[in-house]
């Protein structure tokens, strides 16, 4: 594959990278090392500007008024706008914009217009409930959550787990079991609105990282209307795998840009500290280590832009996307341990943003399937579909 950029490709990269240590950065000075908000009024000002760059709603179709960027393009830029403190958790503090719920670009007209635009102007904020107690891995099977139909609505019992930003939402989309004698088909996806009678948040679950937006919330005969599914009757596993399939490769990436950025810092480090008389550059154990980073990074990017590659194709990429999101994310934590460890004491400092990285990386090799779950998709690629 040929890795080469395009002229339009180098000059958005350097675009991007220029507001991220121009714009974003700076502001992270004067923030708490754990902040992942702006005030409004920088907020705004960043969001002018990545209007003004042509690259605000990166992940909104063109017809919706999103920007014409390919995914290989896409993957570029979040390589490049989550290389700064906050940028794991939240790459440029959300001035970005995005897609909230790209499953409802394929929702019904009349869905549309209630939830799809108002998110896509910013007025609504939105949730995916998936996860839940009995366990993520195997949405098929795990979900226990129960929809019954009554008349012209469903009534939904059941709870969900690490649900990121339900206690912030509007609305979101629940995937509960509409029938319980089948396995992936019976699993239905409903619109669901946070305000309903029946939708409780029921606690914030305290992690690694953030606290604020993992959530886990309780549905107590929470009644939505037939109307509110999303797709059809038994479509809903489709949906959420869709999603998660193609959510891959930008986590991927994402999680390679504060190891870039990691990287950075320790041979720049490495090379103006001093240790009995000598740089810590001049150290084999110092190199090696060095050495393992850029072989790390080289070939993370590799199968993340490969897997961005053939999603552009239009070629089936999701063993490409299990692949950039497994190695990616173990590289980037074997990056930024090293680049912590080459910085000594300042490593575990907030002063710097490798603790901060350090914790949020490791969440990674969990998000959007652990790392165990990405080898059961390669391992059944490899031996074939029938692999349980």
């Amino acid at each position: 594959m040929d890795l080469s950029l395009t002229e339009e490709q180098k000059l958005i990269v350097e675009m991007v990278k220029r507001f991220v240590r121009d714009e974003v950065a700076p502001l992270e000075d004067s923030l708490d090392p754990d902040e992942d908000t702006l005030p409004p009024e920088q907020f705004d000002k960043l969001v002018a500007k990545t209007k003004e760059m042509g690259l605000y709603g990166l992940g909104i179709p063109p017809e919706y008024g999103g920007p014409e960027v390919d995914i290989t393009t896409n993957t570029l830029i979040a390589i490049e706008y989550s290389q700064h403190r906050a940028g794991l958790y939240a790459p440029c503090y959300g001035a970005f914009g995005g897609a909230g719920l790209a499953q409802m670009f394929e929702a019904t007209e009349e869905q549309k217009e209630k939830y799809l635009y108002p998110t896509l102007r910013g007025e609504m904020k939105t949730f995916f409930g998936l996860s839940e107690p009995s366990g993520g891995s195997d949405p098929a099977r795990a979900i226990q959550t129960r929809a019954v139909r009554d008349g012209d609505e469903w009534v939904i019992n059941g709870s969900k787990l690490w649900i990121s930003g339900a206690d912030q939402a509007d609305y979101g989309l629940l995937f509960a079991r509409t029938n319980p004698k089948e396995g992936r088909g019976g699993v239905t996806c409903f619109i669901v609105e946070t305000h309903w009678p029946g939708f409780n948040v029921r606690r914030i679950v305290h992690t690694l990282r953030q606290a604020r937006h993992a959530t886990e919330i309780q549905m107590e005969d929470l009644r939505v209307p037939h109307t509110n599914i999303l797709g059809v009757e038994g479509g809903g596993f489709a949906i959420a795998n869709d999603r998660l399939t193609r959510q891959r490769i930008p986590y991927a990436a994402a999680c390679l840009g504060p190891a870039f950025k990691a990287h950075e810092m320790a041979i720049e480090y490495s090379q103006i500290r001093e240790t009995f008389g000598a740089a810590l550059s001049s150290r084999q154990g110092i190199q090696w280590m060095l050495v393992e980073n850029e072989i790390d990074l080289r070939t993370a990017r590799w199968f993340v832009l490969d897997a961005a590659a053939k999603a552009d194709r239009g070629d089936d990429f999701r063993t490409e996307a299990a692949i950039c999101k497994l190695v990616a994310s173990e590289a980037a934590g074997r990056v930024i341990d090293r680049s912590m460890q080459i910085h000594g004491g300042l490593g575990v400092a907030k002063d710097l943003p490798f603790e901060r990285w350090y914790r949020e990386i490791r969440i990674r090799r969990i998000g959007e399937g652990p790392s165990e779950v990405q080898k059961h998709i390669i391992a059944r690629d490899i031996l074939g579909a029938g692999l349980r």
